[in-house]
């Protein structure tokens, strides 16, 4: 039986498309244990960057048809032929509910929000805090009125309490698409699949909201954003009915074996990739710029790294803020985090 169809609802709360366990209480003691026992280098010791995007860049369509600027962690700007479209914009200082603790950025944006380029559309997969931030969507709407925001069901009321004007909103359910329009003319066709996650922007509100990936597709280039998500087995059927992929874009950092259900990591990502067909080049995301785990900072990409040469898998991964083409056959490597 396919597992991609729209989602099911127990009561108010979505559910995820196979059977998945978020943990509770004896699974914060052992994170907690885990806390106060390591001694990893979760946070850099030196200052990085400066990481700079040159705004320029963006006066000129990229030759390949698809460009991506990554500004660390899950938000990143896509240009897929002659469409952009801002993906889990997160400007704000610290992924948390307040700015003044939690976890904080590793280097400032590449850029400031006033300096984005005209916007086609802005897409929020889900509602956790280091893929919504608050101050970015409220300065967002106000900077960009007219650019719509497509999101997953029940975030759009999120949204709209942040200054978003309602009617820019387009909240997609599982396996739904909207289309997309670029300033000349060109065409994105936006589909939102299931991913195996969960959702909430408090421990009151988990799973009252959807999570999603999400496939790209433009007259040419075709983009799987994967989000957030465990291992499950959906990924072959997206793989067989939405792809091949010119760039698939998948979660390796924040990772640990006690949330394996709710995150991939650099090892199951490269399954993830095998999985949605391995054509094009992997993108290493949700990695970077915030402490969310118990791993030391640079582990994902250098476990990552290791996969890829061993795998024979072709990495896409720029350094932060800088807009960089996608060119088929053609691998991306930057050693920024060295």
């Amino acid at each position: 039986m396919t597992k991609l169809q729209r989602v099911k609802k127990l009561g108010r709360k979505y559910v995820n498309p196979v059977p998945t366990a978020i943990g509770g209480a004896r699974l914060m003691f052992k994170a907690l244990s885990k806390l106060i026992a390591g001694s990893e280098e979760r946070v850099p010791l030196k200052t990085l960057g400066p990481f700079r995007t040159d705004v320029a860049a963006y006066e000129t369509a990229p030759a390949s048809g698809l460009r991506i600027t990554w500004f660390g962690h899950s938000s990143m700007l896509v240009e897929i032929d002659g469409v952009r479209i801002l993906v889990d914009p997160v400007w704000d200082k610290r992924a948390s509910p307040v700015q003044w603790a939690g976890p904080q950025r590793f280097f400032p944006p590449t850029l400031k929000l006033e300096e984005l380029p005209r916007l086609d559309a802005v897409l929020i997969s889900h509602d956790h805090f280091d893929h919504l931030g608050a101050g970015t969507v409220g300065r967002l709407a106000s900077l960009q009125p007219d650019v719509r925001w497509l999101t997953s069901l029940g975030v759009g009321a999120v949204l709209q309490g942040f200054g978003v004007r309602p009617e820019q909103v387009t909240e997609l359910d599982w396996t739904e698409s909207a289309e997309i329009a670029g300033a000349s003319g060109a065409m994105c066709k936006v589909t939102s699949l299931p991913s195996r996650h969960f959702s909430g922007r408090s421990m009151f509100n988990r799973f009252q909201t959807l999570w999603a990936s999400f496939v790209l597709r433009g007259s040419e280039q075709s983009v799987y954003y994967g989000a957030d998500s465990g291992w499950w087995e959906g990924f072959a059927e997206i793989g067989a009915t939405y792809g091949p992929f010119d760039l698939t874009m998948l979660e390796v950092g924040a990772y640990d074996d006690l949330w394996r259900q709710i995150h991939l990591g650099p090892d199951a990502a490269v399954r993830a990739f095998r999985e949605l067909g391995g054509a094009g080049s992997l993108m290493p995301i949700h990695w970077g710029l915030f402490n969310l785990a118990f791993h030391a900072w640079r582990w994902p990409i250098e476990r990552m790294r290791e996969l890829a040469d061993e795998q024979r898998v072709k990495l896409w991964q720029p350094a932060p803020g800088l807009p960089t083409e996608v060119v088929r056959g053609v691998e991306v490597r930057s050693d920024w985090w060295q």
